[in-house]
């Protein structure tokens, strides 16, 4: 990807993020379409030893691209979708879901905390050539008076416990009737029993075990989906 085809706007976010941070343009094949993810290169010096399992309060997790991303964005790809079903992701990160999304035909909304996170997934999303993305800030502790989706999504998103009561709400605020609920995570994740374990009193929950074979170590990946008790 030549960060030179980018349109003037996306040219000028990357520009700013290289003032920051080591990045390159890593491509994620899905079904049918590549997507081109702009992703930091010096993870290891950034991250300095940091353990998303052992430590998830001091990890930047919108950093890297996680294993459970790509299998949520693989998921998604290959989904036949209504036309004009509206897609949120929670805590995007580089985006890799949501981008699956509206490369399969989803109208996509990206949210994550910060601001310089949603110029990675802009830049992400014109590289990818995906004019069906917005991207806005949420703050699950504050969240504001919401839009309602079709289908949620979110990899890696349940780290701690004191945001799964607000991540809780932001869902109740944010889902259609009758819509769905995708989240994929790390089997290892302690926190993802407890979470589930708390939303069953709202939602139906089913789950399956997919594995992303790597050279280094193979990822189990548990995907759930969540729909609301009639």
């Amino acid at each position: 990807m030549d960060p030179q085809t980018l349109p003037a706007g996306e040219q000028e976010l990357y520009r700013n993020i290289k003032k920051h941070y080591k990045v390159a343009f890593e491509p994620l094949k899905m079904d049918g379409t590549t997507l081109h993810l702009l992703t930091v290169t010096d993870l290891e010096a950034m991250l300095d030893g940091l353990d998303p399992l052992q430590d998830p309060s001091g990890f930047p997790f919108w950093i890297r691209l996680w294993e459970a991303a790509i299998v949520l964005a693989q998921f998604l790809s290959r989904q036949r979708f209504e036309r004009d079903t509206r897609l949120l992701e929670l805590g995007a990160g580089l985006g890799a879901p949501g981008l699956a999304a509206a490369a399969a035909g989803c109208r996509v909304t990206l949210t994550d905390y910060e601001e310089h996170i949603l110029d990675f997934e802009r830049v992400s999303a014109a590289a990818s050539q995906l004019d069906t993305v917005d991207f806005a800030i949420l703050d699950w502790k504050n969240p504001p008076e919401m839009e309602r989706y079709d289908v949620l999504v979110g990899a890696e998103i349940l780290f701690r416990e004191e945001f799964f009561e607000p991540l809780l709400e932001v869902m109740r605020r944010s889902l259609k009737p009758g819509g769905v609920i995708y989240l994929a995570h790390d089997i290892r994740r302690r926190s993802l029993k407890p979470f589930l374990d708390l939303a069953q009193a709202e939602y139906d929950i089913a789950a399956s075990r997919r594995t992303l074979k790597s050279y280094e170590e193979d990822k189990v990946i548990l995907l759930t989906r969540l729909t609301p008790k009639k």
